[in-house]
C-alpha cells in the first residue's frame, strides 16, 4: 500500500462532523454576501440596500468530511417598527442555536453603532464566537489589528480571521477552521442540497433583491414579494406568477415605472437568474398590488419565517 492510499483510508475512516453556523452582524457587514461565496452559490439576496435579509436563510457547505450549515441571519439593528422587531429578533434567535456564532464586523466601518451594540449583547451569549473582520482590501493593516484589540477587549473569542467576502480572501482558512471544530456527528440535509429554502421563496427573493437593484433610494424595504403560481410545463419550461405588495398607490407608480419600463427590468433580471438557478427556461409574470400595513398581518409574517410580535 502506497502513503497515497494510507492518506485516502484515514480521509475516508474520519468521522462525519456538522454543526450550524450562525452569522450576525450590523446590517451590510456582508453576512450574505459571504454564505453565498461559501455556497458557491445564490441562496441569500444581497442588495446595498439596508436591512434586506429578513429571515434565517441557510446556505450548505461540504468541506473535509464536515457539513456547515451557515444560518444568514437579519442585520441586528436598533429597531422602529413591528417588522424590525421581528428581523432582530430572528437574528438573536439563530445565534442562540447555532453550534458556532460568526461575528461579522465591516473593517470599514468599524464598531460603532450597531456593531458596537451587538458586541455588548455577545458578552452574554454562552456559545463558541468567532470574529470575523470583512472588507479587510478596503482598511491597512494598523486598522485591523486595532479593531481585533477592541472587538477582543471584553468578548472572548474562540478564533479570529480577517477575509473579503467578495473577492475570497481568508475563506478557505474559516471553512478549514469549522471542519475541525464542529462536533463529530451525521450530516444534516443530503450532499447535493445547498439550501432549505422552498424554491417558490427563493424566487421571490431574488425577484426582491432586482426590485431594490433597481430603485434603491426610491422604494421603502416594507415592499414584499410573493410567488402565488408556479406551474411544471409539458416542455420542460416554468411558469411563475408573483405579486410584489407596495404599501400606497404611489410606490406602486414607482416599481411600474414610466410606460412599464422599471418591472420590465426587473422581470427580465430575475427571470434570467431564476432561470439560470433552475436550470430551466422560466416565463415570469410580475403583478403589483397594494396592501397597506402589510407589516402589521401576521400573516405575512409566517409567509417569510418570522414570529409575529405582540
Amino acid at each position: 500500500m502506497t502513503i497515497a492510499d494510507d492518506e485516502s483510508s484515514e480521509a475516508d475512516n474520519a468521522p462525519t462532523r456538522s454543526g450550524f453556523v450562525a452569522l450576525i452582524g450590523a446590517p451590510n457587514a456582508g453576512k450574505s454576501t459571504l454564505v453565498n461565496r461559501f455556497v458557491g452559490a445564490k441562496v441569500s439576496i444581497v442588495s446595498h440596500k439596508v436591512q434586506t435579509t429578513r429571515s434565517l436563510v441557510r446556505g450548505i457547505v461540504i468541506h473535509k468530511g464536515a457539513q456547515i450549515v451557515f444560518v444568514d441571519t437579519p442585520g441586528i439593528f436598533k429597531p422602529r417598527r413591528r417588522l424590525d422587531r421581528a428581523m432582530v429578533t430572528s437574528a438573536w434567535g439563530g445565534a442562540h442555536d447555532a453550534d458556532v456564532i460568526f461575528f461579522l464586523v465591516d473593517a470599514e466601518r468599524g464598531l460603532a453603532g450597531d456593531a458596537e451594540r451587538i458586541l455588548e449583547g455577545l458578552v452574554e451569549v454562552r456559545k463558541p464566537k468567532v470574529l470575523i473582520l470583512n472588507k479587510i482590501d478596503r482598511v491597512q493593516p494598523e486598522a485591523l489589528l486595532e479593531l481585533t484589540a477592541k472587538a477582543t477587549a471584553n468578548v472572548a473569542f474562540d478564533e479570529t480571521f480577517m477575509i473579503s467576502a467578495l473577492k475570497g480572501p481568508g475563506c478557505d482558512d474559516v471553512l478549514d477552521y469549522l471542519a475541525k471544530v464542529l462536533p463529530e456527528g451525521p450530516w444534516y440535509y443530503p450532499e447535493d442540497q445547498i439550501t432549505d429554502l422552498p424554491l417558490r421563496q427563493l424566487a421571490a427573493e431574488i425577484t426582491r433583491e432586482k426590485l431594490y437593484a433597481r430603485l434603491h433610494q426610491e422604494l421603502p424595504y416594507a415592499s414584499h414579494v410573493e410567488t402565488e403560481k408556479w406551474e411544471e410545463r409539458k416542455d420542460g419550461s416554468v411558469r411563475i406568477e408573483q405579486v410584489i405588495y407596495v404599501e400606497r398607490e404611489s410606490q406602486k407608480k414607482i416599481v411600474l415605472g414610466k410606460g412599464g419600463d422599471s418591472i420590465k427590468h426587473i422581470s427580465q433580471q430575475s427571470r434570467r437568474e431564476i432561470g439560470d438557478i433552475l436550470g430551466q427556461v422560466v416565463h415570469l409574470f410580475l403583478f403589483v398590488k397594494v396592501r397597506g400595513n402589510w407589516g402589521d398581518d401576521p400573516e405575512r409574517y409566517r409567509e417569510i419565517g418570522l414570529e409575529f410580535p405582540n
